[in-house]
């Protein structure tokens, strides 16, 4: 068992060299995102148990959440190709942040540390960062178009999300081999509870409170910044400043249901990570 997902490369590299021809992650989106970095590019299958909290990427495959189903998914063996995204030579599988979610999660862990139960952490670190945060000078390039805005995120999915209605969060394919990033330059911090509130009430875009910019290449500057926490699937690390971003069409290989296998699950209304 692994102690956080930061071990996870290395484990999974020992794992190859020993003679595995099938890896199998068994936990949450960091653990699996940490262990599709060292396969994503490779012919070598990877497996998904969905042990963690929200567990997104599974979701996104349909794999059943019950752990018996998910076993025998990855016992049927059926093998897909799915795309991953990377930022400055990092990988992920789900999505990558900058601006106040990252803040928030480091917030969230340090009040974690000091015995707070995890949702409780949550809330009170998403209050304290949605009162002083200042929003992000950004400068956004894909192919010859370029924007300049001032927003409080800027949000890259490996493909596209669904940022309306009940389905806010979810992903209908990851083989589209297209980037989408998201911003919402006319909506100030202490507004982003009414945003929620519109993308699940299915009306963000029809109010024009989110943009989205869809490419398979995006270059992101941050005037004044030379370094910037990213949230990749969910763990946040630091990167200097420009960030590039690309996609790798079908570029890892993971095991998922078969097209009438496939679990609809009930999407519950979640901000993802």
């Amino acid at each position: 068992m692994l102690r956080s997902p930061a071990h996870a490369p290395a484990a999974t590299r020992e794992a190859i060299a020993a003679g595995a021809t099938t890896i199998v992650a068994g936990g949450g989106d960091g653990t699996v995102s940490a262990i599709a970095s060292e396969l994503a590019g490779t012919t070598t299958p990877l497996g998904v148990l969905p042990l963690g909290t929200l567990n997104h990427f599974a979701k996104d495959l349909h794999i059943p959440q019950a752990l018996d189903a998910a076993v025998a998914t990855i016992a049927a063996g059926r093998i897909a190709a799915v795309d991953i995204g990377e930022v400055n030579g990092r990988t992920f599988v789900n999505n990558a942040s900058i601006g106040i979610y990252p803040d928030i999660v480091v917030e969230r862990e340090r009040l974690r540390q000091l015995g707070r139960w995890k949702w409780t952490a949550l809330a009170i670190a998403t209050l304290r960062i949605l009162r002083r945060y200042r929003r992000l000078v950004v400068r956004l390039a894909a192919g010859d178009g370029v924007e300049h805005a001032r927003t409080a995120f800027v949000f890259v999915g490996n493909n596209e999300y669904q940022v309306d209605g009940l389905s806010l969060g979810a992903r209908t394919r990851l083989d589209g081999g297209r980037l989408f990033a998201y911003l919402a330059p006319r909506v100030h911090t202490r507004e982003l509870p009414t945003l929620l509130a519109l993308a699940l009430a299915g009306r963000a875009r029809e109010r024009q409170a989110l943009e989205s910019i869809e490419a398979t290449a995006l270059h992101v500057a941050t005037p004044g910044l030379r370094r910037l926490r990213v949230a990749l699937d969910g763990e946040v690390i630091v990167m200097r400043a420009p960030l590039q971003f690309r996609v790798r069409p079908g570029a890892l290989r993971v095991i998922a249901p078969q097209a009438d296998d496939k679990e609809q699950p009930a999407r519950k209304s979640e901000v993802r990570s």
